[in-house]
């Protein structure tokens, strides 16, 4: 189970970033963004940054600013109900650990495959009959909404004209920053372990405190090999992630836990038994049973006395 949850979150943090380079295309010939995803969203978001920059003085590095944080606010309610929903599935798990920990035991303790697999069963079939999801309620709709958002700026951050020969803090925008780098990858290390806070369950912690080291580690690779200005709405992009985190901590997580706990408190968890802890059945009768069946009731031999006394 843990590997498996490994594996998911590997899986979609790969296919999140083929997503990012993918909604959007180079033209061979011009060089330039191209495709519906960048006509649609990436382009207007180049002209807003160009406004900020040039129309109002501000320079490219803010206007990279404003349009990351103008876009930031908008996918941000699809980013808190993401979090709402794995903070919710949380909060069940810790609910819930005084039946799981057994379980979990075994898995850890088994000693042959069949004893593993006996002990996962019965930790699916727990979690399933408390209405527990076993992806931690992670939902691809929508992390599918957000990327093209993600995609389209990640390009106009990029390719808009003016952003490669302007400079920000001395930082030039068109050449790999190690400083940007060093800060995002900071930035999305503090999130990844606030990302932990509230968690009780080990197992669950475990296998979080092992995948949340993936994200900061590719941001600054690809931080490294991208220009500042790229690295300058990852940055931006951190930031945000952080509030977001506070906010799922520190308001959402406190109301769930009130709600989780009245959810079971009316509705009371259920113990599930499977083969790993099935009890066998004992079907012998029981010596009361067999003495009834063997021996004829009193009235039953007086009824046959008299019988015979009137044939005599």
């Amino acid at each position: 189970m843990k590997k498996y949850k490994r594996y998911l979150l590997a899986t979609l943090s790969l296919s999140a970033l083929l997503l990012l380079t993918g909604c959007v295309s180079i033209d061979k010939t011009t060089k330039q963004p191209t495709g519906f995803v960048w006509n649609l969203i990436g382009r207007p978001m180049g002209e807003a940054i160009k406004f900020f920059a040039t129309d109002l003085g501000l320079g490219f590095g803010l206007g990279i600013i404003i349009v990351t944080v103008i876009v930031r606010l908008i996918i941000f309610p699809l980013g808190v109900y993401q979090s709402w929903k794995a903070t919710y599935q949380s909060e069940k798990m810790n609910y819930l650990k005084p039946i799981f920990a057994p379980i979990q035991e075994r898995i850890k303790n088994a000693k042959t495959q069949e004893e593993k697999l006996m002990a996962n069963q019965d930790l699916m079939m727990a979690q399933r009959e408390n209405g527990v999801s076993p992806f931690g309620g992670i939902g691809c709709l929508p992390l599918l909404i957000q990327m093209p958002f993600f995609s389209a700026l990640f390009f106009a951050a990029q390719y808009t004209v003016g952003v490669k020969e302007s400079t920000f803090l001395g930082i030039s925008l068109g050449k790999a920053s190690l400083l940007l780098t060093v800060i995002v990858g900071i930035l999305y290390y503090i999130q990844s372990m606030l990302s932990l806070h509230g968690i009780e369950d080990e197992t669950q912690k475990e296998t979080m405190r092992k995948t949340a080291l993936m994200s900061p580690i590719m941001i600054a690779v690809f931080s490294i090999m991208s220009p500042a200005g790229v690295t300058l709405y990852w940055v931006v992009g951190g930031f945000v992630q952080i509030i977001q985190q506070f906010v799922i901590n520190y308001l959402i997580r406190p109301k769930l836990r009130k709600q989780v706990a009245e959810e079971y408190k009316n509705n009371p968890p259920k113990v599930a038994v499977s083969n790993g802890g099935r009890v066998a059945k004992d079907v012998t009768p029981t010596t009361q049973t067999t003495n009834n069946r063997a021996l004829p009731s009193n009235g039953n031999k007086k009824r046959n006395a008299g019988k015979q006394r009137n044939r005599n």
